[in-house]
């Protein structure tokens, strides 16, 4: 257990490092790290120690902390390998300002760097699919399919369809505002599939209303809708449309953004409407080739156009 990390070793059992007693101590005590951390801290050094037979972490070399990362490639995910690269600086920073060593070993060690997986998805059939709900004697079915309608119309982060009120659609302007990361707030197009549906919803609201006067989306508790609740509604109806694959939220604002951009071809506005504050962030969301890159290049770049004389 993590409340354990820096007791002593029971009676009978190899004595941990004393060093690394002494770094779980001050980080404890001194720094107030979580019983979590430690623990994770105090397995991911024990691990190097296990890894490095022999060793003698006052004088272990840069490189060989190096080696030992570049062999913990193949054995433990990205996170893990940052989370040990982590846990090997901090206690090599500890040693150093405790005096037991003149340098810092761990200071430029380095992640392997692998590619990151490129989201998922669904295509246009299996969109119309999900979406094609028609319960109109459920009332939750009628909720939900407005919820599926928006974040597919709109591209809404679950945080943000969660927190959306009432107050924030403005019917005449066709438009809905969204709270996004870093309390930024902007305006999105809501389509027309979409505003009947939520108009469909906000008839049968009115049986769902408790305290939370001002939420969009309720639950049958008559609670504002939490994110859990709409993962868990989100999968159900995957599931009961037919459709092979694990269906969650950020799956819908995906195909909103890989749609938009099959069709329009227009990066920039694709990223407005995510809300992504830099558009290289855009470009991995949206799965963007080269080839796409480079046509759209060729045509658009003024000193890239070809002369009709060539």
């Amino acid at each position: 257990m993590a409340s354990k990390a820096a007791d002593p070793a029971p009676p009978g059992a190899a004595s941990p490092d004393p060093l690394l007693q002494q770094f779980l101590h001050y980080l404890q005590f001194e720094r107030a790290y979580s019983k979590q951390t430690l623990s994770s801290y105090q397995q991911q050094l024990q691990a190097v120690w296990l890894s490095i037979p022999a060793a003698d972490w006052l004088q272990l070399s840069e490189r060989q902390l190096q080696q030992h990362i570049l062999g913990c490639r193949d054995s433990l995910k990205p996170k893990s390998l940052a989370l040990r690269l982590a846990a090997l600086r901090s206690f090599y920073r500890y040693l150093q300002q405790s005096g037991l060593r003149p340098d810092q070993p761990a200071q430029y060690l380095k992640v392997p760097k692998t590619s990151k997986p490129l989201p998922k998805n669904l295509d246009v059939d299996e969109m119309h699919r999900l979406l094609d709900i028609d319960e109109p004697d459920d009332d939750l079915a009628v909720r939900d399919a407005a919820m599926l309608e928006l974040f597919y119309s709109s591209g809404l982060r679950l945080d943000e369809l969660v927190s959306a009120n009432v107050r924030d659609i403005d019917w005449s302007e066709q438009q809905i505002r969204v709270l996004g990361k870093g309390n930024k707030t902007r305006i999105l197009p809501i389509g027309s599939l979409a505003q009947k549906a939520l108009q469909q919803w906000l008839q049968r609201r009115p049986a769902f209303l408790g305290e939370e006067q001002d939420a969009l989306f309720l639950s049958k508790q008559k609670r504002r809708i939490s994110a859990r609740h709409v993962r868990q509604r989100v999968d159900l109806w995957a599931r009961r449309q037919g459709l092979s694959q694990h269906v969650h939220p950020h799956m819908l604002r995906h195909s909103f953004a890989s749609h938009m951009l099959e069709s329009s071809g227009d990066l920039r506005a694709v990223q407005e409407l995510l809300g992504h504050a830099n558009l290289s962030t855009t470009q991995v969301y949206t799965h963007l080739d080269f080839q796409h890159l480079a046509k759209v290049y060729d045509e658009a770049h003024p000193r890239a156009k070809k002369k009709t004389s060539d």
